[in-house]
């Protein structure tokens, strides 16, 4: 990837103050794809990828969350080509008929849904439930993709082993290899991990090269990039913490390319968070991601548990709060967002479609390829010419 941009070699460190000296980050608004030389028939366009020995035609993921994946909606994202990551610690584990549950979420007004969540939340995990959750994706033919905390792997890494799970995700907000916790309470240990549990573990979530690379040496299948973008993630207003998207990704996926010299491993990047429309999804993969996790894009498909709501994972945290609950609608069929046709004009049908497109306009041929094709920064990307658009709340205007 080449950024066209002499101003931004000449403020790499900026002078915040007499104390600090910062350095500029880049969100997915504000750079642009460059076409090249050549043009490909989007008909010939690969955009496969691997994780964990694992084949995927689409280099998309749904979150491992409770208002995007269930256990059918997880083995239909496999039969489309896709994946879908359930979430261990969610209201699918802790309820054996959690349909009223969700209806309780969707239905409730504003006032009232970070204490009804905190009070669905503080029924226990079920060790049992998390078996019958990873065998009911394998009997439906799907790729049993799990997620859990770092709390939650030490917990029941035993049972998501022995239920056959194909991939384990270990995501927080953030996860590194150098935690310091309490006194005399375990810490997990992310290369023993991944040394034993027998199955990919995928490994996130961070937004820096040093982090990336530290996790990848521990031994991830792959790496989540990205904290606080999410549509119903509160965390960066929270907490204060976070880097833009295209910057973070370009960081990881730095520390990808320096890895796989070191060792000849190649360790996919995911772009989670922050990805709303196809163009969000190539500019993801043009700083260098593999592969991308989406949640509300994914939560507007009829087969969503969430009933056109999505929310974020650490909403019903007891102490602090750091996600909220979005209407986002319900726009279409699962496979008619990811593969087509599309019925809406604002991207957010048919994924697969707006990638290769993309793909092909740029030049690319695969996903290695579309990671090389050259960005600009251009704050008015999405601005330019749409004072229509704007004005009628079409389209961009939106």
């Amino acid at each position: 990837m080449v950024i066209y941009s002499k101003w931004i070699e000449a403020v790499v460190d900026i002078q915040l103050g007499r104390s600090k000296t910062v350095r500029r980050a880049y969100g997915i608004d504000e750079i642009a794809l460059v076409p090249g030389k050549r043009t490909v028939d989007p008909a010939v366009t690969d955009t496969s990828w691997s994780i964990g020995g694992i084949e995927r035609e689409i280099p998309i993921i749904a979150s491992a969350m409770d208002g995007v994946v269930d256990v059918a909606m997880a083995a239909t994202l496999s039969k489309l080509g896709s994946l879908g990551v359930l979430n261990l610690e969610g209201i699918q584990t802790r309820y054996h008929q959690p349909q009223d549950l969700l209806e309780q979420i969707s239905s409730v007004g504003k006032d009232e849904f970070v204490p009804l969540m905190q009070k669905i939340y503080s029924q226990p995990v079920l060790e049992e439930l998390i078996y019958k959750r990873i065998s009911e994706i394998k009997k439906l033919g799907g790729i049993a993709a799990v997620s859990g905390t770092p709390a939650a792997a030490i917990r029941y890494k035993q049972t998501i082993a022995d239920a056959g799970s194909d991939i384990f995700f270990v995501q927080a907000t953030v996860v590194s290899t150098e935690h310091i916790g309490p006194q005399g309470r375990e810490i997990l240990d992310l290369q023993a991990l991944c040394q034993t549990i027998g199955m990919p573990v995928a490994i996130g979530n961070c937004v820096t090269y040093d982090v990336a690379l530290q996790l990848m040496r521990a031994g991830a299948a792959a790496v989540m990039v990205g904290i606080g973008p999410g549509a119903a993630c509160t965390s960066r207003g929270v907490l204060g913490v976070g880097i833009p998207q295209a910057t973070a990704v370009s960081d990881c996926a730095a520390a990808r390319a320096d890895y796989e010299k070191e060792t000849g491993k190649y360790v996919p990047v995911i772009a989670d968070g922050g990805i709303v429309t196809g163009g969000d999804i190539c500019k993801c993969i043009a700083c260098g991601a593999d592969s991308v996790m989406i949640g509300s894009p994914i939560a507007r498909a009829e087969e969503a548990p969430g009933r056109g709501f999505h929310w974020g994972m650490a909403t019903p945290s007891p102490v602090l709060p750091r996600g909220t609950r979005i209407k986002v609608g319900t726009t279409g069929s699962l496979e008619r967002i990811l593969r087509g046709p599309a019925l809406l004009d604002d991207g957010t049908h048919n994924l697969l479609g707006a990638l290769k497109t993309s793909m092909g306009t740029l030049g690319a041929r695969n996903i290695k390829e579309m990671q090389n094709v050259d960005v600009v920064v251009a704050p008015s990307l999405l601005t330019e010419g749409k004072v229509y658009q704007k004005a009628q709340q079409l389209g961009m205007g939106k």
